[in-house]
């Protein structure tokens, strides 16, 4: 099983495929004029405007949903095992993709808004709605859709419970089936409370896990700040192959640095575009924008706080390609939490142990939230009418393979985990690649209406957009209320 799960990632993320992700990311930025730098304070200001409503939720509530799914295991253990396996060069390579890959996340969660739908009195979208209404391909957006399913439902979920299973086993000796089942539970009591209780649950739980693991690793950083400039160079002279060290490792540190980059920040991968289209917006690029910004956080914030801990300290094993250890400081320990954990106790003896597990509990645990939320808006898209059976059939088989996870191997969970991504990435690459017309047009008039002092509005029969009926009937209303 695992054999040939690691050979279909082997197809999946093989060399050419990690550099396609690359370049489809900078000529979005391109295309963008590097909108991730010209528009930074407006995605700030964009994130606390809006409110709520019956059939959507605010911006903020959007954007935490999407962070809930994209500050997971990937930003503890997935930063872990980059450095394990591509050395400290890895880490520039995460931040290189989440820099570009803010593009990426800008096109496909604008997308999912100009395509969205008001279906059962909630705001639906993502790459399945985009691709049957933006691209006319029926049948590749029941394939994502179907992909998207298999892969939050069944493939993902496994990959956060055990790393969870795992930190609180070493912190505290609990076994994984007792932690496992106190998952599904606390699991069960949020997804059947429906997207509301989601959103609220996220926006309360995520800026304070985020903000407190990310305060922990500058009180580290701060402690060891005299290491400070040669921790940067280590990084940046690995990820050249310049270190005498790491210079074998600049393919595996490009491999690496933007698999686990695309893990944790998701951009590129359509899961933020699910959240972002239950966004209540007046124009598309405006979640577009704060869900670009979303990128930065997970990846340049959040990820770069485990690493900076891992590489100040210097606790992190790192192997060369054919299995010897190029650096071997922590002796017989497996990749992941652990690292960082034994980070942490270096620091503040003691410590490190209890506190990853439980920032791994609420940075996994809100992930499998964000799972469940893209499951079910797969679930709509494919059963449009009468599909409660298939809801709840949803949320039984989301916790049982969040139970199994639990319980099972680390290299398996994460095997199967790179598998459900790199589906996932494969399809909706092709669809925003052929489909990014419609969100730089809503740039560009987004762009216009804010020079002119407007708060903008979106009228995409104006803009030559067709098939964004939700977008048609909004604006339709509005001039006949002002009129």
């Amino acid at each position: 099983m695992e054999q040939f799960v690691n050979g279909l990632n082997g197809i999946l993320w093989s060399t050419p495929v990690i550099y396609t992700l690359l370049g489809v990311g900078l000529i979005f930025s391109i295309l963008t004029r590097f909108l991730q730098v010209r528009h930074i304070k407006e995605m700030i200001m964009l994130m606390f405007q809006g409110k709520s409503s019956e059939a959507g939720v605010s911006s903020f509530q959007a954007l935490s949903i999407a962070l809930s799914g994209r500050v997971g295991t990937g930003n503890i253990a997935g930063v872990a095992t980059a450095i394990a396996f591509g050395g400290p060069g890895a880490v520039f390579w995460m931040w290189a993709i989440a820099f570009i890959g803010a593009s990426s996340a800008f096109i496909e969660s604008t997308l999912a808004q100009i395509y969205k739908v008001k279906q059962d009195g909630q705001y639906r979208g993502g790459p399945a709605y985009y691709i049957e209404k933006g691209i006319g391909w029926k049948w590749f957006a029941v394939l994502f859709a179907f992909a998207a399913l298999v892969a939050m439902a069944i493939l993902m979920p496994g990959v956060q419970s055990n790393s969870i299973a795992a930190g609180i086993e070493n912190a505290f000796g609990i076994n994984p089936a007792v932690t496992g089942l106190i998952i599904v539970l606390l699991l069960g009591f949020i997804i059947f409370g429906g997207v509301k209780r989601i959103a609220n649950a996220a926006q309360i739980i995520v800026p304070f896990m985020a903000l407190g693991y990310i305060l922990l690793s500058v009180v580290i950083v701060l402690m060891n700040i005299s290491e400070l400039p040669s921790v940067l160079a280590l990084i940046f002279r690995s990820a050249f192959a310049l270190d005498s060290a790491f210079g074998g490792l600049i393919g595996m540190a490009i491999s690496w640095g933007v698999k686990r980059g695309i893990y944790s920040n998701e951009a590129g991968q359509g899961t933020g575009a699910h959240p972002a289209a239950a966004a209540e917006v007046s124009h598309p690029a405006k979640q577009g924008l704060v869900q670009a910004f979303s990128v930065y956080i997970d990846t340049l914030f959040v990820c770069s706080a485990t690493a900076f801990m891992i590489l100040f300290t210097g606790m992190y094993n790192t192997q060369a390609e054919d299995g010897s250890f190029i650096v071997e400081n922590l002796k017989g320990v497996e990749v992941g939490p652990a690292f960082t954990q034994a980070a942490i106790d270096s620091v503040i003896p003691g410590f490190g142990a209890g506190f990853v597990a439980i920032a791994l509990f609420f940075f996994a645990f809100t992930t499998i939230m964000a799972y469940y939320y893209i499951a079910e808006t797969n679930i709509a898209y494919l059963i449009r009418n009468n599909n409660k059976w298939a809801t709840f059939a949803l949320r039984i088989v989301i916790m049982a393979a969040t139970f199994y996870g639990s319980v099972k191997t680390a290299s398996l969970a994460w095997a199967l985990g790179d598998v459900g991504l790199g589906i996932m990435v494969w399809l909706n690459v092709i669809a925003i690649v052929i489909l990014a017309k419609p969100a730089i047009v809503a740039l560009k008039d987004y762009e216009k209406q804010k020079k002119q002092g407007l708060d903008p509005v979106f009228n995409p029969k104006a803009l030559g957009i067709k098939n964004a009926d939700y977008w048609e009937k909004e604006y339709k209303d509005n001039k006949e209320q002002v009129s």
